[in-house]
């Protein structure tokens, strides 16, 4: 007889736990009360409650990111709608998510039926959640009995594993508290697809015909490398081909930054001036795991026939596409080719010595990026000056290694895309998807599912949008560090609606709409149970930087003041392009 203790709840709970997820991020609910009071109690995973969906989301979404796995609890309808945006940004990101929810049960199925009662969180559509899900998810599925129920949730984890994407599961109320058999003892693993024969070789020919005819080569790495565990393979293939590489925003830490081969991250206009030029000048992109978004638009229309690219959905050869081919293999044939070739009249010797420009030695490439109206006033902190004596003290004090990064879609990412030095998956940000708001909510779940402690720099209006999550850090004792760039003003979208409101004068004004509320962040931060700085001058920043490394069981919340049209040229560039 099976243990009649053992439910559908704990099925999942263990198959979680076995791979390592040891927290599951919830918003409590009726209609998934039975999976939530099983997590309550259950051995070795910890519910972490959180303010509010977003919250949990986004702590998900970077939980993921960097455990490997991520779960969330909702409750349905309006839980599982408020966290939607959450989960499509984990969908375009590639964050594996399981999403655990439960649905009115049989017998109010059955109401429904006999006297047309609306069960309160529903549409009136009882299987809305699972079908909106389908969209941003690789598998969507509802469970109306225990029966069955072991196969299809290790088949969704399997495909959360394989795609590095989200996946919903919900119940009938009822049937998280139901019987199930116990797994087996053997975590789930990622499918491992393979390529079709012909295909493969048809894609590596084609390519080794566009490299080896290459004069200036180069790797553009994506974050599709790290989620799918092929950096090791991605080094192979730099150290065997010797090609300089660059990464997306999306990918930047796919790798340790360092080295006389990594030219800094490729963010366009806003990149480094040598990034820039060596992009510029190259003639063979092999571009691996990339996501190519909008943010690459100029890059693409002029580089397309150029590239070769392999990523989870493609595998393309300038205009050649080839069905049937998985990254992963392209890449190991990639690199026995530059491993075994001959060097001949039309192949170069591999690795290639070339060497990547040296990174600007500082204060740059803050220095001369930083908004010149303040270039008299050394005290004032604008964007550039904040990073520029931020990452002095993490690098002087070889803190890098010891913090995790996040962002969320803002003038300080794209500054951000200039830092230099990081550890291997340290930089977590919305680069694709985008999302205001990402980064304080992120915060949490980077920090426990790295280990390491999160230092957070929010624009002031993002941070207003998610500022319930200093709560939830607080209440878990987490001592991340969140940076809010304190200008009053929406400037990321200021500077794509009218850059000109950043020239000095008073005729020169921003649009009502992009103009933010005055808030009291020290009083906000008491009230969250955090610590509260506000600095105001270089001097007030670099003394409390001394002290940030060492807080210990509640997190700081830091204002920093900027000017309000403080721009840097990293935006300049990127607001000004054709």
């Amino acid at each position: 007889m099976p243990d009649q203790t053992f439910t559908v709840a704990d099925y999942l709970l263990t198959r979680l736990k076995q791979l390592n997820v040891t927290e599951v991020f919830q918003i409590p609910g009726d209609y998934v009360k039975h999976f939530t009071q099983t997590l309550e109690h259950f051995p070795g995973v910890n519910a972490i409650g959180c303010a509010n969906e977003l919250d949990a989301g986004y702590a998900a979404d970077a939980y993921g990111r960097t455990r490997g796995l991520a779960a969330i609890s909702l409750q349905y309808g309006v839980s599982t709608y408020s966290a939607l945006n959450a989960i499509a940004g984990a969908y375009v990101e590639r964050s594996p998510i399981v999403v655990i929810s439960a649905t009115p049960g049989s017998d109010a199925r059955n109401i429904t039926n006999m006297y047309g009662v609306l069960y309160h969180h529903s549409t009136g559509n009882i299987q809305a959640d699972e079908e909106i899900f389908k969209h941003v998810t690789v598998g969507a599925i509802t469970l109306s009995t225990s029966v069955a129920a072991a196969e299809q949730i290790d088949n969704l984890i399997i495909q959360a594993l394989t795609h590095q994407r989200p996946v919903y599961i919900a119940c009938y109320k009822e049937v998280w508290a139901e019987i199930c058999p116990q797994p087996s003892a053997t975590p789930l693993k990622a499918l491992v697809i393979k390529s079709e024969p012909l295909a493969l070789q048809n894609a590596l020919t084609q390519a080794w015909l566009q490299i080896t005819s290459a004069k200036k080569p180069l790797i553009f790495a994506g974050v599709e490398v790290l989620r799918h565990g092929l950096a090791p393979l991605l080094q192979q293939i730099i150290d065997a081909s010797g090609f300089l590489y660059t990464t997306t925003t999306l990918g930047k830490t796919v790798l340790d930054e360092g080295g006389d081969k990594f030219i800094g991250t490729y963010a366009d206009a806003a990149s480094i001036d040598s990034v820039v030029k060596t992009v510029a000048e190259s003639d063979c992109f092999l571009t691996l795991g990339t996501i190519m978004t909008d943010d690459y638009l100029f890059f693409i229309e002029n580089q397309y026939p150029n590239v070769v690219l392999a990523n989870t959905e493609q595998v393309r050869v300038g205009y050649y596409l080839y069905e049937g081919v998985t990254m992963a293999d392209f890449m190991e044939g990639l690199l026995h080719l530059f491993k075994t070739s001959k060097p001949g009249k039309t192949i170069p010797a591999y690795p290639l010595k070339e060497k990547a420009i040296p990174q600007p030695v500082y204060p740059e490439p803050w220095l001369s990026n930083s908004d010149k109206q303040w270039v008299h006033d050394e005290s004032v902190i604008t964007y550039n000056r904040f990073f520029q004596h931020m990452m002095k003290f993490l690098t002087d004090n070889k803190l890098l290694s010891e913090i995790v990064m996040t962002y969320g879609v803002s003038c300080s990412l794209y500054v951000a895309t200039n830092t230099y030095g990081l550890k291997q998956n340290s930089f977590i940000s919305s680069a694709a998807w985008q999302c205001i708001g990402y980064e304080t909510g992120a915060a949490m779940g980077a920090q426990m599912g790295s280990g390491k402690q999160a230092w957070t720099v929010a624009g002031d209006g993002a941070f207003m949008m998610i500022c319930q999550s200093l709560s939830t850090l607080a209440r878990n004792k987490l001592n991340a560090v969140i940076f809010v760039m304190s200008n009053q003003v929406y400037a990321i979208e200021q500077v794509y609606v009218d850059i000109s409101s950043f020239n000095p004068g008073p005729e020169n004004v921003f649009d009502t709409f992009d103009i933010l509320p005055k808030w009291d962040y020290m009083a906000l931060a008491k009230a969250f149970n955090a610590d509260g700085h506000r600095v105001k001058t270089i001097d007030e920043l670099n003394n409390l930087l001394k002290t940030l490394a060492h807080t210990v069981d509640k997190p700081t919340l830091v204002e920093v003041v900027i000017p309000q049209k403080d721009l840097p040229d990293q935006m300049y560039r990127l607001g000004t392009m054709p």
